[in-house]
């Protein structure tokens, strides 16, 4: 198949793509497992800091809205300092508020920390497929990604269970000291591993956009955080939700019309919307969000307030759904790469949207071995789906041009995470009521699941606006170079 730099690929990756590959991943899992391991906790959390809920509730907030306001300094200070030294230093910052999590003496104290945490996890996340993409160069786009989106598919298998783990065994403590192995041994092997990329020295460099910095970090943090509200309010209509939204909207419309009045030097380039793939793939990104995180509010309440679990059972019956995901990315990484990501992405979305539709029609005496096989195929569907979506958003793009879509497509799906959430909080707040037996729980939850259908079955035709079968590449001459993937 052509790559985004129009030449076909090698028949296998390069060794150097997979250390780096690896390097990376022992890094990432350390925020991937971290997520999902304190929002298991935040109860726990609230008895032992002697603090009410709504406070401790901060402690994700806040570290979300810290990641937030970094991811789009990624791009920049990657052109200052060079992917591996900005990596390592993103590392050691994650560290650095993963220790003071640790030591945190009380619940305004773990909030301060946990936006340590946050600022360099916000770095870092872009920076995962940016620097494995430019390794890359478009060679095996569907095996590559297959490979490096790996922390994503193990967090939420592995992150609840874990974290169950944790306070069953142990103290608040080890929610945070877990992540010093990955931290340290990431570090070390990116040292090592990782080609010393830092710009050359006397030659230019790039200036920080304050002016865009200033519209579009507070903007998207702002509408994160009115979003984060819905769920604790009176639905969309609070004043504490349409404030923050408003003017969040208000910073990145106006952002928006800052980046494409420049040429060059803009915060994030949003000119790169020209190319379709990166657009389509973005869009259906933030659909991916909605249906992904939007089901995770769905799926742990249904198991604990229908079924009776506690957290560390819910996560168990969640493993299924986990495991799917990880059994369809290798295969979903090769038909990407064979046929291009329309179809892949097609048949992906397809899948989570009708094994979804059984969770429509549950009660409070459904065995659970029927929903344990809804979950493994619902997992099969979201691998085959996200692995098309992360390659498809770089076709097409040059090398300098890789860090604005990584930070494009992050907050892409970010944001749809954000908005499945607050609206399937509202949903559930109408559909449940004052249902108080397990029967009308269950009714109630089947309508917010409807909800999650209708937002993965909406998915679908946008598939047909991703890169379809790659055309034979060419001969390439001296004037005339390989054509691109079709569109």
């Amino acid at each position: 198949m052509s790559t985004p730099n129009g030449s076909a690929p090698s028949a296998d990756v390069d060794p150097a793509v997979w250390r780096m590959a690896f390097t990376i991943i022992v890094g990432a899992l350390a925020v991937v497992f971290d997520t999902t391991i304190v929002s298991v906790a935040l109860d726990d959390l609230a008895g032992e800091l002697h603090a009410p809920l709504s406070t401790i509730q901060w402690v994700s907030t806040g570290y979300l809205l810290a990641m937030f306001v970094t991811i789009p300094l990624a791009g920049w200070a990657q052109s200052r300092l060079g992917g591996k030294r900005l990596w390592i230093a993103s590392l050691g910052v994650f560290l650095l508020g993963s220790i003071l999590c640790a030591l945190a003496w009380d619940a305004l104290s773990l909030i301060a920390f946990r936006v340590v945490q946050g600022i360099g996890g916000g770095i870092m996340m872009p920076l995962v497929v940016t620097l494995i993409m430019q390794a890359a160069r478009g060679r095996n786009i569907g095996r590559v990604m297959a490979t490096i989106t790996l922390p994503t598919a193990l967090g939420p298998i592995l992150g609840p269970v874990l974290g169950g783990l944790i306070l069953n065994l142990a103290d608040r403590h080890w929610l945070f000291l877990v992540n010093i192995p990955f931290c340290v041994v990431g570090a070390w092997l990116a040292w090592r591993n990782l080609p010393d990329d830092r710009p050359a020295a006397g030659g230019p460099r790039a200036h920080l956009d304050v002016v865009g910095l200033l519209l579009l970090s507070p903007g998207v943090a702002a509408v994160i955080y009115g979003l984060s509200r819905v769920g604790g309010s009176a639905g969309f209509a609070a004043a504490e939700v349409l404030v923050p939204l408003a003017g969040g909207i208000a910073l990145v419309g106006g952002f928006t019309a800052w980046a494409l009045t420049r040429t060059t030097g803009a915060l994030v380039n949003l000119r790169l919307f020209r190319h379709r793939a990166l657009s389509s793939a973005s869009a259906l990104g933030f659909l991916t969000g909605v249906t992904l995180y939007g089901a995770m509010l769905l799926l742990p309440l249904y198991f604990q307030q229908v079924r009776g679990q506690d957290a560390l059972g819910a996560g168990l019956l969640l493993i299924p759904q986990g495991v799917g995901a990880l059994l369809a990315r290798t295969l979903a990484g090769r038909y990407t790469d064979r046929v291009g990501p329309r179809w892949v992405a097609l048949a992906g979305f397809a899948v989570v949207a009708a094994a979804t539709v059984p969770f429509a029609f549950v009660t409070a005496g459904t065995g659970e071995i029927p929903l344990m096989a809804a979950l493994l195929v619902r997992g099969l569907g979201m691998g085959t789906a996200v692995i098309p979506l992360a390659g498809a958003a770089y076709f097409g793009l040059e090398h300098k041009e890789i860090p604005d879509a990584s930070i494009i497509t992050r907050v892409a799906q970010q944001l749809g995470g954000s908005a499945g959430i607050a609206v399937l909080a509202v949903v559930l707040q109408h559909t449940t009521g004052d249902a108080r037996t397990p029967g009308a729980l269950a009714a109630g939850f089947g309508g917010a699941f409807w909800w999650s259908v209708a937002f993965t079955a909406a998915a679908v035709p946008l598939c047909l606006l991703l890169p379809g079968r790659p055309r034979p590449p060419a001969p390439a001459t001296a004037t005339e170079p390989e054509p691109a993937v079709s569109a």
